[in-house]
């Protein structure tokens, strides 16, 4: 099957001026990232803060230019295109933001926030556009009497409704959910990733889902990759990942799943130092600054992802020769 987006190489870097400690570099947020999602799937991404997930997905859709390398969506390379050329193509690629609150416009209604997308892309208009927007809106669980309320009168579960419906209403193919659900209460995050889960089967939507919550993730993917500052160390099916997991890193991000009995807890693998700075990546693989089974080859020279004779791809010289990581993720 062709992939509906595919990355080869991608890289993105943020100069940084030289501020009061007369201090400057380049922030390295990606990496020559190589990843593809076939149309109707979903692939998560999950790494600790910085680990470049949001520029990624932002790289994806363009909000973020690369540096080098290319992003092809249903067989186009689009990281050269201009913002003209670009448009008729924002229609198909939608972003869920993480912040359900900031992300919407305090003095728009829900029904301008809504419609707002078919105006610009002059999709329908008068009747049609109100029937549009009340379609949408039901289809996430709201009331078309809320078409007319303000974001502050909603709550932060149903704020993300808004903007999951803001998304969908131009029936997109390819949806970026960036953290929907980390500013949801614990009570409320549930019911939204059902929501998208149910939305994605409706809809036949592809989903590239970011998140920090490993367990999360594991829910709704199909496949998982696994990010380190700038680099997807593991990338495998939900169950590889959930159940051998090859790299070390993402052993201890499976074992910092909180655990029911004393015997997993004491199993936990639990890193030591700091995540290096982007400004100056490690040499060699970035992850052996903080890695238990490191050694000189590690520090000498970069290992590729590669995959095994299931497909299980992992950056790491020592993959599968390392034991796993305590806990496993529950369905």
């Amino acid at each position: 099957m062709t992939p509906l987006v595919e990355t080869r190489q991608l890289s993105v870097h943020f100069p940084v001026r030289r501020g009061v400690a007369g201090k400057g570099g380049t922030v390295h947020a990606l990496d020559g990232v190589d990843l593809s999602i076939l149309p109707g799937e979903t692939l998560g991404v999950v790494g600790e803060s910085g680990c470049g997930k949001t520029t990624l997905s932002r790289a994806l859709l363009r909000l973020v230019p690369a540096t080098s390398g290319s992003v092809t969506f249903d067989g186009q390379q689009i990281s050269g295109l201009s913002g003209k050329a670009m448009k008729p193509l924002r229609r198909d690629m939608q972003l869920i933001s993480q912040d359900p609150m900031n992300s919407l416009d305090p003095r728009m209604t829900v029904r301008q926030l809504v419609a707002e997308g078919l105006r610009i892309h002059r999709l329908a208009r008068g009747p049609d556009l109100d029937e549009r927007v009340g379609s949408i809106l039901a289809s996430v669980g709201l009331r078309a009497a809320d078409a007319d309320r303000l974001p502050h009168q909603f709550s932060g579960g149903q704020r993300q409704r808004i903007g999951i419906a803001r998304a969908l209403v131009l029936q997109p193919r390819f949806v970026v959910a960036d953290e929907p659900v980390s500013a949801l209460d614990v009570s409320v995050q549930s019911q939204v990733i059902n929501l998208l889960v149910a939305l994605k089967r409706e809809f036949g939507l592809t989903y590239l889902f970011v998140a920090h919550d490993l367990a999360v993730v594991d829910y709704v993917a199909d496949r998982i990759a696994v990010m380190y500052l700038g680099k997807v160390v593991e990338l495998g099916t939900a169950r590889q990942i959930r159940e051998a997991p090859r790299h070390p890193y993402t052993q201890a991000l499976l074992s910092a799943i909180p655990q029911a009995t004393q015997e997993a807890r004491a199993q936990r693998v639990v890193l030591s130092g700091e995540v290096p700075s982007p400004l100056n990546p490690p040499s060699g693989c970035r992850f052996r600054t903080r890695c238990p089974f490191a050694q000189p080859v590690c520090a000498a020279e970069e290992p590729p992802l590669a995959a095994d004779e299931h497909g299980h791809e992992t950056a790491c010289h020592f993959a599968g020769q390392v034991g796993h990581g305590a806990g496993a993720v529950g369905r």
